[in-house]
């Protein structure tokens, strides 16, 4: 069994990921202390570092070749262009930066096979697309890993393609280890081979496919779990008789007196009044028959976009935001409210997690035939 260390790991959604496809989660870090309790939760055979990476990224807390795969997603809003080369130890002052720092650190100890880092679709343009050259540089430039050469593939991904029912963008860089690995190519191959095998794993999933067996959410969160209708409620269904997260939402009356005017697909510009928000889709209700949009960490707040019930006046729950992220029904989520919302909001779809690692997987198979 290949083993994975995930960085910047939240909850957990690239980990449920990998592990659906085989893979041991053998380590994980994670810096907030609530987030890396619902990780623990949830992935009790991990061990999870709850600690700043800043202080663990060294030969204390990793070791070479203890995994074969790294995975994650740091934040890199903090870059700033200097017209350098981005090396291990050429940073700028920003403490952001040093997250993807420390994330090239862990890979230059442990010397994994791959390494898959995840981000936001902004980052291809993030100055000019200055910032994105610099990161592939940086994981090209084998004087980061004392001599070791990764070489660098990169593909933007849809959560839609994949058959999660939101437009969700991200942006995918895959290092493979000594060898010039096509990773588009393999992604391409796996895509191929699921359209004719599995063909239910890509098709299209609405919101309403998602969600609609779920009952009125309580106040504790907690439901008697509902029988699975569709292929993709089987999906993420589990063998558990209660299921969690479901909590009612709190609104204001004036916030639900404002959500009964808004009709299938209308937002806030139906109302006869000014919005104070910065979002352009704020009191935005959901249709039936479409995705949702990226699920944020504000799903919750009615102003926070496009997040209102296709049927009912108030946001989605915690559990209906994780089926739209495709967690499967027996994650559950600890923490305050603020904390589980920024936990699903920040996750890497579990679903896309998976495709990911079964592309892996294929790159893994073509190598050991290779060697018989």
């Amino acid at each position: 069994m290949k083993k994975v260390i995930d960085l910047f790991a939240g909850c957990g959604g690239f980990s449920v990921g990998f592990q659906q496809a085989g893979f041991q989660i053998v380590k994980a870090v994670e810096y907030d202390k609530q987030i890396a309790n619902s990780y623990i939760k949830n992935h009790a055979s991990t061990l999870m570092l709850a600690e700043d990476i800043g202080k663990i990224d060294n030969k204390n807390f990793f070791s070479e070749y203890e995994a074969n795969l790294i995975i994650g997603g740091p934040p890199c809003q903090g870059f700033s262009m200097s017209g350098k080369r981005i090396r291990a130890n050429n940073f700028k002052d920003d403490p952001r930066n040093y997250l993807f720092k420390h994330y090239l650190n862990v890979v230059r100890i442990v010397k994994p096979d791959f390494f898959v880092f995840e981000n936001v679709k902004g980052i291809l343009t993030m100055k000019n697309g200055k910032i994105f050259n610099e990161i592939l540089k940086a994981f090209s430039d084998k004087t980061n890993f004392n001599g070791i050469n990764y070489f660098i593939s990169h593909r933007l991904v849809k959560a839609v393609e994949f058959g999660i029912p939101q437009k969700r963008e991200r942006v995918i860089i895959f290092g493979s280890r000594d060898k010039n690995i096509d990773f588009n190519a393999y992604f391409e191959k796996t895509f191929r081979k699921y359209q004719i095998a599995n063909s239910d794993f890509l098709k299209p999933v609405t919101v309403w496919k998602a969600i609609s067996n779920l009952p009125e959410p309580s106040l504790n969160g907690e439901i008697k779990n509902p029988k699975a209708k569709t292929n993709y409620q089987k999906h993420i269904n589990a063998d558990i008789p209660i299921i969690s997260n479901h909590n009612k939402p709190n609104h204001s009356e004036k916030a639900i007196e404002r959500m009964k005017q808004i009709k299938s697909g209308e937002n806030w510009t139906t109302l006869n009044e000014d919005i104070k928000s910065v979002h352009s889709g704020s009191y935005g209700r959901l249709k039936k028959d479409d995705v949702a949009s990226t699920i944020v960490t504000r799903f919750d707040t009615p102003s926070g976009g496009k997040f209102i019930h296709p049927t009912k006046n108030r946001t989605l729950t915690p559990r209906e935001a994780a089926r739209i992220q495709s967690f499967p029904d027996d994650f559950i989520f600890t923490g305050s409210k603020s904390s589980v919302c920024k936990q699903i909001g920040n996750a890497v779809p579990p679903k896309l997690a998976f495709f990911l690692a079964e592309v892996i997987k294929e790159i893994y198979n073509d190598d050991n035939t290779a060697k018989t």
